[in-house]
């Protein structure tokens, strides 16, 4: 018995040195999917918190933890109001990660543990909305009934929907939104974005500030082949550099967003896989290349900051967008813009319009046109200007085309229907949901008797 008993001990003294062990190694060097889960984590929180006015134990249980990875079941984040940061971390202490809140520019992740230089942007006085007049030039709207039918079936709006906005001849026909969400919640568009930094580069274009046939884009690319990449290929997501954008594992992409406090430069570091402008490689680290390119243009980090207010967001009656930065200041061009889906319909409006609103021309002749003609290598799944091409199914126009986000955010553009339909949700790949139908019902029930 005795003997039992010092075994009993021993095995249990080598159990508690081994866990020990792991806290200690988990602590002072934890994998990088640990930290990944907690940048993540405090990234969203700290974003839904100051930008959307959500609850951080909301946010946390069902936007990060819920439809995630299971380790991030256990990661606990911490809010301090009062420096606008946000702290996550495994259990609450191991593989720690922050998030930092700038006024006007979100959140950015501090993977160094390095406090950023605090952003300066300009602010525009806020613009009242008139609710007697009609949107968008106001705040009113005018239901059509058959719309309002189509976005009261669940299986149409699809599970996880949080807004859903149609728009018919430049005005709002229809809108619902998913409990706690209204028309002022600021939602993220994930790679809606890269379209959006698409229109930004377009008003570049546009002043002759870039051209899309720019080569020599980055200094390190420059005793390579990597320095024949063009603009263009950028665009249409055939630079032919590796970048991996698998979510599920520490990969290029996940590495950028969460672990990497320069985005734009460690995409740029990539090596080349195949010829520029031969092969298409759908990439987030393109979207950050891009801010990254047109901010150089600019000249001087405030202006650059304070351009897609100016030359976009403003012009557009636009009051909730905010793009986000990383922990250099460099937008986000990828994947953090945030805005209300119905200043997510202004731009899908304004892409359905050719790039005129209100009679100006923002962007170029020709340019949206990019964004319904497919590009070479995608087999007709990606345009030339950041955007995706829908299966041809005959029920909707061949010049469709949408801004696709991470779970199911979408905004399809029908210009040959002046139709848009905004639909933003928290709805993962698993659930193989598809927008194309409701908007195509959508098409039917607004279509001319």
């Amino acid at each position: 018995m005795r003997l039992l008993m010092r075994i009993v001990k021993i095995v249990f003294g080598v159990i508690a040195i081994g866990l020990i062990g792991l806290f200690i190694w988990l602590y002072t060097s934890p994998p990088e999917l640990l930290r990944v889960g907690s940048g993540y984590a405090a990234k969203i929180v700290c974003s839904n918190v100051f930008i959307a006015g959500r609850d951080s134990e909301e946010v946390l249980a069902v936007d990060v933890q819920a439809p995630g990875h299971p380790l991030l079941r256990l990661m606990d984040v911490s809010v301090n109001e009062a420096e606008k940061r946000v702290h996550a971390a495994l259990l609450g202490f191991i593989a720690g990660n922050d998030a930092v809140y700038h006024e006007g520019l979100g959140c950015s992740v501090t993977p160094d543990g390095n406090t950023p230089a605090p952003l300066n942007v300009a602010h525009s006085a806020p613009v009242a909305i008139d609710e007697t007049v009609l949107w968008p030039e106001g705040g009113k709207i005018e239901s059509d009934p058959k719309v309002a039918a189509l976005l009261s079936d669940a299986a149409l709006t699809g599970p996880g929907m949080r807004a859903v906005v149609a728009v018919k001849g430049g005005r709002i026909v229809g809108e619902t939104y998913g409990g706690g969400f209204s028309k002022d919640t600021p939602l993220l568009g994930w790679s809606m974005t890269k379209t959006v930094t698409a229109m930004i580069i377009g008003t570049l274009v546009r002043d002759g500030k870039v051209s899309l046939e720019d080569k020599g884009l980055f200094p390190q690319w420059r005793n390579d082949q990597r320095n024949d990449i063009r603009l263009a290929d950028l665009l249409a997501m055939e630079s032919g550099l590796a970048f991996n954008e698998n979510y599920g594992t520490v990969a290029d992409v996940t590495r950028m967003l969460y672990l990497e406090p320069d985005m734009a430069n460690f995409a740029a570091d990539q090596p080349l896989e195949a010829d520029p402008g031969t092969r298409f490689n759908y990439s987030s680290g393109v979207g950050v290349m891009l801010s990254k390119i047109w901010m150089d243009r600019i000249g001087g980090k405030p202006a650059a900051l304070a351009y897609p207010g100016n030359v976009l967001f403003g012009p557009l009656g636009m009051t909730s967008a905010v793009m986000e930065t990383d922990a250099v200041g460099t937008l986000v061009g990828s994947s953090y813009m945030y805005a209300t889906a119905r200043d997510w319909a202004r731009l899908g409006l304004f892409l359905a319009h050719d790039g005129v609103w209100n009679g100006n021309r923002i962007l170029p002749e020709g340019f949206v046109a990019e964004m319904h003609e497919p590009n070479r290598t995608s087999s007709g799944r990606y345009s030339k200007m950041q955007t995706w091409l829908p299966v041809r199914s005959g029920e909707i126009p061949a010049d469709a085309f949408f801004l696709d986000g991470h779970d199911g955010q979408n905004v399809i553009v029908v210009p040959s229907l002046d139709l848009v339909v905004v639909r933003l949700g928290l709805t993962p790949g698993w659930e193989r949901y598809s927008p194309l139908q409701l908007v195509a019902e959508i098409a039917k029930a607004t279509a001319a008797p």
